[in-house]
């Protein structure tokens, strides 16, 4: 599996932040501010009630798979030292 190299993993983090920033901007706020309910609940606060959450999931996979191929890397670097192979 590819995995990205530290430099990419900053600039995905800044895609996210300004995703994140674009979504809370106000052309979204507008799209989304109308008085029509979907299931009783106003348009704008169904927006951040799944918007807000989907956003935290998709960093929180993200994460994960940081934490995931440091791991990999760090077992792998260790099975490299002691001289052992797969």
């Amino acid at each position: 599996m590819k995995y990205l190299k530290p430099f990419q993993y900053k600039d995905t983090w800044l895609a996210f932040f300004v995703l994140g920033i674009i979504m809370l901007n106000y052309p979204f706020l507008v799209i989304f501010n109308k008085t029509t309910p979907v299931f009783g609940i106003p348009l704008l606060y169904l927006y951040f009630l799944i918007g807000w959450p989907f956003s935290i999931f998709v960093i929180f996979l993200f994460s994960r798979h940081i934490f995931s191929a440091h791991k990999g890397s760090d077992e792998q670097d260790l099975r490299d030292e002691s001289g052992e192979e797969e």
